[in-house]
This record gives C-alpha cells, structure tokens and sequence, in this order.
C-alpha cells in the first residue's frame, strides 16, 4: 500500500487524507501543535460559517486575483458539496437571511468530532506535536517529543496554513524553506487601528450598522465594530486589500439615502434644539454614527452632508498580521503545476492556506481550504497511481 505524508491537520489537510484513503492509501498525518483543527475550532466559537449559498458566479468571483486558478477545485467541490459532506457526517444544516450557511450544531466541535471519528475509522493515523523541520537528503525531518524522526513517504500534502494566528499552528514558518517560491505574507480579513479621542470610549463594543464602507475601489455592505483599539468585523474585512495598499477608509453612513433626500431632512425647522440635537432627530442618528460624526466632521461644514456620503475614518493602518483572521501571500501559482505540485520537487502537493490567495470571511476561506485540500490529495493519489505503472 503507498504511503502519503500529509503536513498539517487543519481543513485543508483533513480533506487531503480523506482524498487519499479514499484513494487506498496508507496516511500519516502529521501535526505541529499538541491537537488538530485549532483554528478551525476558533472559525466556529461564535458561529461556524462553513460556506456561503448563492450562485456560483458570484461565489467565485470573492476569490479575486484567484479566482480562475481555484476555479476548477470550487467547481469540484463548493458550498453545495460542503453541505453534502456535512450532512455525510450526521450534521444537518441551515442557510441564513444572507445565505451564510451554519451546522445546526453551530459549534465547529461536534463535526470535527465526527470527521476525525470517520477518518480513523478508515486507517488515517494522526501524529500531534510533529513539527517540519525541513528535509535531510531525501528524508522529511520532524521534530518531536521523542526526539527528531525522519520518514521517506511516496507522496507528500502540504496543509500548513498562513502565517496569521500563530498560537493556533499558522504562523508560516514553513516559508523559510521554499526561497523564491512565496509570496510574501500580508495581513487579509484584519482589524484597523485608529486612534480614538477619548469622547469615542461610550460607544466600545457597539456595531456602527446600516452602512457602505470603501476604500479604494472597494465597497462593502456590512457591520462594523468600534472597538478600543479601532474598527473590526465583517463588513470592514473585504476592503483589507485596498487599505493593505494604504487606501484611505471612508464610511457612508446613509447608503441608501441619496443627498437630496438628506438635504430634504436637514431642511426641517430645527426650532431651539442645539446642531447636535437637530442631526440626531431629523436623520435619525445612533450614538455611534453621532459619534463618529464628531470624531471625524468637526468643525461641521455649512454643508454637512457631502461628510455624511463619505466620511473619512482616520486610522494609522492594519492590525498587526498575527491578529488578522487569513494572510495574503504564499506558495506563488508559477510555483506549482495544474495539479497543485511543487515544480522543483515531483510527488509534493500544496494546499489550503499555504497557496498565494485570499477571499473574505462568510464560508469563503473555509470553503476554498477544503476544495484545495480534496484536490491535492486526489492529485497526489493519481500521481502515486501513474508512478507505479
């Protein structure tokens, strides 16, 4: 029986043992951290949003730049696929108003469970606290509690994850051993700092809703949070390519009102209410809005509303990239070949977070992590297959 090597136990390299023993394979999984999953086990404290439901077109086109390369491992298994394969697993699912798609369950716990159940069932060995040192001749080297190991596997996945969210396995150490084949890491789907005025402390932790955040040509619809050190949250997190390029943030803070119909509003007697008093009654304004409208809009204009279309949030840049929920960067696409192998080493695939791409949160990256894993392995397979004929 062949003997495929598969580095990391994340999404990606779950779904890539799963392809091999599937395959007939005999697989070693081999894991850095003392138990698998750990990131995927953060994706769902608060929710496991696994995938999204909408058309394909629209999915595919989240992944940007990468769109046409990962087009044909989403085409093979994407947000329909991964609710057959929950399913498969005894966890039912549910669709939300925005087509994010959930386990019932919520939890990621209860389907990693039952995922690693399955895959022990079917001869998948898991070795945790195995760390890739790199190779020595043709040997791949582990550091472990034992000592260092060494195996000689016929084929090798890859599954080693970005460099964002260190204390969970990613923190892209792996690069140094690939010198000119990665693109350098970058913060993607993070947090931005901004410098509040101590006035900005009443609204910490509140959401600033119903608006259109830009930067460059990027738009998104979405909620952000205030939080003490800055802005955080899904509707932030798409425009992270733009402001990675030092991109200014500008919020639009009445999206589907245009400036006619506020002017209309700001029209009505004010009578003896002071200008803040005024703002807040006729547009209807939260705390946080107001507050962010004398954060950034003071001292207010005669003509208030070209501000309350496109208000600048001053920040001083991205959070730092250990903080960032994915990274940008990774094994370049010139570096790997059709099937996802390495070009300078025959019998190598790559896959999830390791590859040179980034999506938003909403069951994208997850998603996108388990439709490269299954093609690695299914390619890795194939290529044990063909070598042996």
């Amino acid at each position: 029986m062949s003997y495929v090597l598969v580095i990391g136990a994340g999404p990606a390299g779950l779904m890539a043992a799963e392809a091999l023993v599937g395959a007939g394979c005999k697989v070693i999984v081999a894991e850095a951290k003392p138990s698998v999953g750990r990131k995927f086990l953060m994706a769902g404290k608060s929710g496991l949003n696994i995938t999204k439901a909408e058309p394909f077109k629209a999915f595919v086109a989240q992944y940007g730049e990468a769109a046409s390369w990962l087009r044909p491992m989403l085409e093979a298994f994407g947000p329909d696929e991964v609710q057959d394969w929950m399913r498969g697993l005894g966890e039912e699912v549910f669709t939300g108003s925005s087509g994010r798609v959930f386990p019932v369950a919520m939890k990621a716990s209860p389907l990693l469970r039952a995922w690693l159940k399955r895959l022990e069932a079917n001869g998948v060995e898991i070795r945790t606290r195995w760390r890739w040192a790199g190779w020595r001749g043709e040997a791949w080297v582990f550091e472990t509690l034992e000592g260092e190991q060494q195996l000689a596997p016929d084929s090798v996945v890859l599954a080693m994850g970005g460099a964002s969210w260190a204390r969970l396995g990613s923190d892209g150490a792996w690069a140094k051993q690939f010198a000119g084949e990665v693109a350098p890491f970058a913060p993607s789907n993070a947090a931005l700092s901004v410098d509040w005025s101590d006035h900005m402390a009443k609204v910490f932790g509140q959401p600033l809703k119903a608006v259109a955040l830009s930067a460059g040509a990027l738009v998104s619809r979405g909620e952000a949070i205030i939080s003490k050190r800055g802005l955080e949250g899904g509707g932030l997190y798409p425009l992270t390519p733009a402001l990675r390029e030092g991109e200014g943030l500008f919020v639009d803070l009445f999206p589907d009102l245009d400036e006619a119909a506020l002017r209309a509003r700001l029209a009505r007697s004010r009578g003896s209410d002071s200008l803040t008093n005024h703002l807040r009654k006729a547009l209807r304004l939260d705390p946080v809005k107001l507050a962010l409208i004398n954060e950034f809009a003071r001292p207010l204009p005669d003509d208030l509303v070209p501000l309350l279309k496109r208000l600048p949030i001053k920040h001083v840049g991205l959070r730092p990239m250990d903080e960032a929920i994915s990274t940008a960067g990774g094994l370049k696409q010139e570096a790997l070949d059709g099937q996802l192998m390495l070009r300078t080493r025959p019998g190598v695939f790559a896959c999830g977070e390791m590859l040179d791409w980034e999506a938003p949160t909403g069951g994208y990256l997850l998603t996108a992590s388990m439709a490269t894993g299954l093609f690695a392995g299914q390619k890795a397979a194939a290529w044990i297959k063909n070598s042996a004929t």
